[in-house]
């Protein structure tokens, strides 16, 4: 259907009541109409987000830790492993808490103990260690380690154990499990021990495989391979029992393995082994220490284990703490949602609106727009579990790669001979709610789905801030660089120097080029200049400025962080380019301004009397300096988080592709807190061309606004569409570039920097007019031929040569 119908259908669809009427019953979601209030109540911080990960991490609630600390503030616990009244009290509380975990699962102590693990991968390498294994010989074929081939990572990683056990690995298909059913109790005689382990829910594509395989295995009714000897289970169901109910007292496998966060969402780093306690005095351990010993003597071969289970495999001293805000944990999941029941259902209304609606979508032409990776067809609860894994697809089948999605800066391998190299997933937790499906929905409708109706949209007013121009000193003489402009007596150059010196830099260049113009005989231009003193904030354009050694003076070299000392971006805080920074070189500080906000001014010189900090900025290591409380104070007023502002240390140097690359080389470049180098270079040309193809006209910004969308360095004025990709080499004034490659866009190319709203329509075009990539600008480095400092300076002729055609066949 097209047109209005079209329209009417999807909003139908999107509508709660439709969510309503086909998807659940009076007792399947929102816990008898209480989910609103628990998400403003509880997960107040999640805002406007909506997150979908839930089988990653759930969230927590806040009432929990309310709780947690509450109890922390009311007792002592001391180590459980000294003997005095507070440790006494976390001993005691802990074996209530290994009593909880039982009782959740529906197990009797009798039947089974509980072993603490740093979470589910610890607890399935502590399996592969402490199993009864035979290993194979000549004369025997020893045991057999069996996965389901749909396993985590973590359970196919055993057989490297396996390895050097010399004990046999067999990968199993679902389907051979499925056709394996068929009496062969006659081979469970043999004492041999084997282990299955398979996913109570499949992490990939959300199917709940068969709690019934447990006792058919145990017992030899369906078995992986025909092997003589004793089957035991390994049942992995730390996603299965984040939103379904697990009862031991029914299905009981050998071993089972969880991790909380991804139940609670806290703690984080603790999970358990629960043992079946038929199985346990067949377990071997060689290691023990902390705890695990009941008597043992260090100059003889003399070790009693502890009677219990639990005290036997858990080396050195639990975490007591984490432990017990488990007994929280388990008292506000069931006062906010009254059990694991409800949540299953909750859940699983939500992953059957949402598969539903997501199948049914449609391009114009008829093909869908997403591939979904299912287990079923027939999303019934007990064979579902609530992700849905998927790939979008693009009007002629063909697979949309992440990096379409700007997945992040510079990453573009999601696509290998037309192949994805992954996928998405998405998960529902206890507290999601129809308006995180519908948002996710309402995603891929605007994103993907091609429309005929015309849309308008509300520019907001903006304040645009005075830009102060570049100011030179009058003093030509300082010690470190000559008259010429040359540095003497030493490697590198301070900014102070930089800053007095900018009348003694202007010469000739000495570097040979071929210079080359464009075809109407017009040569090209340096058209602007912009510079970004704090990173994801507003850019400062200027008329002419110096470079260094990091490339411009001052860009890049400040960058906001959260509490955590993680680096923010537009990404996360698309308010970053509401904050205008500017440089004043003749009062050396930086101004800070913000519409509604007083200004403040950060000094240009390095206070090296502040303590040195480290922070990471794509991947690599940084030393950083803070620059105080008021800085702080102004982006909390501004912003509404603390943040702070720091800045990069003058005397640290980071350098392009050090990371990635091994080690730093003599050719290698300098970097300040940019993402992968010096400068990034956008030609207007391109920008008109791409901004023609943009449907919808009345989305289009001015010029200006979208060329500052793209936040690039330098812009040229050439007459020839995407003309710089071909460039190997750059000359301007006295400058040599090195093009080092294309630029990798990813969602900031979507916020209009001059009022933080977000459209996806630019980043799209960009997407389906660059064959699926989503490429634009070039980056450059500084050529070790140019010393420093130097200027730029706008309306500065432009040179190149041109890359070598050998090299851009190699590249394809």
């Amino acid at each position: 259907m097209e047109g209005e119908n079209t329209t009417m259908t999807l909003e139908n669809l999107l509508s709660f009541s439709y969510f309503h009427k086909y998807f659940i019953n009076s007792s399947d979601y929102g816990y008898k109409g209480t989910i609103q209030e628990m998400r403003k109540k509880e997960f107040s911080r999640i805002a406007d987000v909506t997150y979908l990960d839930h089988i990653g991490t759930t969230l927590f609630p806040e009432s929990l830790l309310q709780t947690f600390m509450a109890d922390l503030s009311t007792h002592v616990y001391g180590n459980p492993h000294s003997n005095n009244l507070s440790s006494r009290l976390t001993h005691d509380t802990i074996e209530y808490v290994r009593y909880r975990i039982l009782q959740h699962f529906n197990a009797s102590p009798e039947d089974y103990s509980v072993i603490f693990t740093s979470g589910s991968t610890a607890a399935l390498k502590l399996v592969a260690e402490i199993f009864p294994w035979t290993p194979r010989s000549s004369s025997n074929a020893g045991s057999y380690f069996c996965y389901l081939t749909d396993n985590h990572t973590s359970v196919v990683g055993i057989r490297e154990n396996m390895k050097m056990l010399y004990v046999s690995t067999v990968p199993v298909e679902p389907e051979d499990m499925l056709q394996s059913e068929s009496p062969t109790t006659e081979l469970l005689n043999d004492s041999t021990f084997h282990l299955f382990s398979y996913p109570a829910l499949s992490n990939f594509s959300g199917t709940k495989y068969p709690l019934s395989w447990i006792k058919k295995i145990q017992t030899g009714e369906i078995l992986p391979i025909r092997a003589p000897g004793k089957w035991c289970v390994l049942l992995d169901a730390a996603s299965f029992v984040s939103t379904s109910p697990l009862d031991l007292a029914v299905y009981q496998p050998d071993f089972v393995t969880i991790s909380f966060y991804k139940i609670f969402g806290f703690p984080t780093g603790l999970g358990a082994l629960i043992v079946s306690n038929c199985i346990a005095n067949f377990l071997r351990k060689n290691y023990f220490g902390g705890g695990t010993a009941a008597a043992y003597l260090s100059k003889e071969d003399f070790f009693v284990p502890k009677d219990s289970i639990s005290d036997r495999f858990e080396d050195g001293t639990v975490p007591f703490l984490d432990i017990i805000s488990l007994k929280h944990a388990f008292d506000t999941l069931q006062k906010l949602t009254g059990g694991m029941e409800n949540i299953m259902n909750h859940t699983h209304a939500l992953a059957s609106y949402t598969y539903s609606v997501l199948s049914a979508l449609r391009y114009n032409n008829g093909q869908p727009v997403v591939h979904i990776y299912t287990g079923s067809e027939v999303r019934t609860i007990d064979v579902q579990g609530p992700i849905i894994n998927f790939n979008v697809m693009d009007e002629n089948g063909g697979t949309i790669g992440y990096s379409q999605a700007g997945h992040i800066c510079g990453d573009n391998m999601d696509l290998i001979d037309g192949r994805p190299t992954g996928s998405v997933r998405i998960s529902f937790g206890f507290m999601s709610t129809f308006e995180d499906a519908k948002a996710f929905l309402t995603f891929i409708v605007d994103t993907f789905i091609k429309k005929s109706s015309q849309r308008t949209v509300q520019i907001m007013d903006y304040e645009k801030f005075p830009i102060i121009s570049l100011s030179q000193s009058e003093s030509s003489e300082e010690k470190g660089i000559d008259s010429s402009g040359k540095i003497t007596g030493s490697t590198r150059v301070t900014q102070s120097q930089i800053l007095s010196n900018l009348s003694t830099v202007e010469r000739a260049c000495k570097c040979k080029v071929r210079k080359t113009m464009t075809t109407n005989n017009k040569a090209i231009k340096l058209s602007h200049i912009y510079i970004y003193p704090i990173k994801s904030c507003a850019a400062f354009q200027v008329s002419r400025w110096p470079v260094a050694e990091q490339g411009l003076l001052f860009d890049r070299n400040w960058m906001i962080v959260n509490e955590n000392g993680v680096c923010l971006s537009q990404k996360q805080e698309p308010r970053l380019c509401l904050i205008y920074p500017s440089i004043d070189t003749i009062k050396n500080i930086m101004k800070i301004q913000a519409k509604g906000m007083p200004s403040i001014e950060i000094p240009l010189d390095d206070n090296l009397t502040i303590q040195i900090s480290q922070n990471k900025v794509c991947g690599d290591r940084v030393n950083t300096y803070d620059c105080g409380e008021e800085a702080a104070h102004w982006l909390f007023c501004f912003l509404s988080h603390k943040y702070r502002l720091i800045r990069q240390s003058s005397s640290f140097h980071r350098y392009a592709g050090a990371q990635r690359k091994g080690p730093v080389g003599a050719s290698s470049s300098s970097l300040s807190l940019v993402n992968e180098a010096q400068y990034l270079l956008i030609n207007t040309a391109s920008i008109f061309h791409l901004s023609q193809q943009i449907p919808f006209r009345e989305y289009t910004d001015p010029a200006d606004q979208m060329t500052q969308r793209f936040r690039a360095n330098l812009v040229v004025d050439s007459k020839i569409p995407f003309q710089e990709e071909e460039w190997n080499e750059l000359f301007i004034d006295c400058l040599h570039f090195k093009v080092s490659g294309k630029c990798t866009r990813c969602q900031i190319i979507c916020i209009n920097q001059t009022t933080g709203e977000k459209k996806r329509e630019i980043f799209q075009t960009l997407a389906s007019s660059r064959e699926g990539k989503t490429t634009f600008g070039m980056y450059l480095q500084n050529s070790t031929c140019s010393s420093y400092p130097s200027l730029l300076t706008v309306g500065s002729e432009v040179y190149f040569t041109l890359r070598d055609p050998i090299e851009d066949c190699s590249e394809n």
